[in-house]
């Protein structure tokens, strides 16, 4: 009988940290219009600039609206029933990988997992596009991370179904993009509507370097399409930069002006944090099979001073950049913006395999 006074096995389950999230409000905000999914049917996806903003708001929607009743959209509407996913992960991950395979098994589907690149015929000399020819024959879409970031085009050349970029090195990670983004219309769902007031356009702070992280560049690129959302974006980096290593990639900072963003650049975080309304930090950039720690000076704490009402994201794993003493503050929508990203990949994937007039029964 002493064990049932155990404090450990009987710890009592924490606060609902999502409780402040639901996204009910965005479901609302953005109006039903199921065409631009159909951009999605049977299409790769490796890169955010492919995407129009309208395709975005849609997918954003559905993800909202699983999101608001899973118990209702998880466990009886499972239009992936019978449907195999590949997950190829070349590198180490926790989070998309699992939330990928959890997205698809909540949609009624089958999943395959290929963690360790030694145990396929890669390691014996077997190209990118002959091993996309045999997923051909063994799912209806693969979901690839690869340090290379050559290898999803590669793929892709010989692939006759969907493929999903999870992470090519330092180049992208738009499903990341795509979750982050879906967290901040969620917070503010006046973002997301046709014509933003000038009071609620927010001023973003992304501390990382938007020319080795991929998913900073992958932010900088989603956050391009809703300009008259943004106020302005500040990217701010550590001022102790090597010789080598440049903020941005050639033409990487006029991309983003020409699409309408007012970017700055900046060294001091603790200038900045009273004046951003969301607050993005990375710190990693991997770079083949290891990877880079940027930045090691900045740390965002519990008692910086934040706006009441400003969040703080991360795409995680977390290190020493990330306080947990935020973890019970308002400021922490970090969990939130890692379980949106399930429902997020669950809307993707649903318009991706499954069949058009099927997509248009979920919106």
């Amino acid at each position: 009988m002493d064990e049932l006074k155990d404090p450990i096995r009987f710890k009592p389950l924490g606060p609902d940290v999502f409780g402040r999230t639901h996204p009910q409000e965005l479901l609302a905000a953005i109006a039903e219009d199921g065409e631009p999914l159909l951009d999605l049917v049977n299409q790769h996806v490796v890169s955010i600039q492919a995407f129009r903003s309208k395709t975005l708001l849609q997918l954003f929607r559905l993800a909202a609206k699983y999101e608001s009743n899973p118990d209702r959209y998880c466990r009886h509407n499972t239009p992936l029933t019978g449907k195999i996913l590949i997950n190829a992960f070349y590198e180490p991950s926790t989070r998309t990988r699992l939330s990928f395979d959890s997205a698809w098994h909540r949609l009624g589907g089958d999943s395959i997992n290929i963690t360790d690149r030694s145990t396929t015929g890669i390691a014996k000399g077997e190209s990118l596009e002959d091993v996309a020819h045999m997923f051909n024959n063994y799912g209806d879409c693969v979901v690839l991370r690869d340090g290379n970031p050559h290898a999803v085009y590669a793929m892709s050349s010989t692939l006759r179904i969907p493929i999903i970029n999870a992470g090519n090195g330092i180049d992208e990670h738009p499903t990341q993009a795509m979750a982050d983004l879906y967290t901040i219309f969620k917070w503010r769902p006046s973002l997301a509507k046709p014509s933003v007031p000038a009071s609620d356009r927010i001023r973003i702070g992304i501390i990382g370097l938007p020319s080795r992280m991929r998913t900073v560049r992958s932010l900088l690129r989603i956050l391009a399409k809703f300009p008259e959302a943004v106020e302005e974006v500040v990217v701010i980096h550590a001022a102790d930069l090597d010789s080598s290593t440049s903020v941005f990639d050639p033409d990487q900072l006029e991309e983003l002006v020409t699409a309408g963003l007012n970017v700055r650049v900046s060294t001091d975080l603790h200038r900045e944090i009273p004046e951003l309304d969301v607050i993005y930090i990375n710190a990693i950039s991997w770079v083949g099979d290891t990877y880079e720690v940027h930045g090691k000076g900045f740390r965002l704490t519990r008692d910086m001073p934040y706006k009441p009402e400003a969040i703080v994201l991360h795409p995680l794993a977390r290190g020493p950049e990330l306080c947990t003493s935020l973890d019970d503050t308002a400021h922490n929508w970090y969990f939130s913006q890692a379980r949106g990203a399930v429902f997020l990949r669950m809307a993707l994937l649903t318009c991706m395999v499954n069949r058009a007039e099927r997509v248009m029964d979920v919106v």
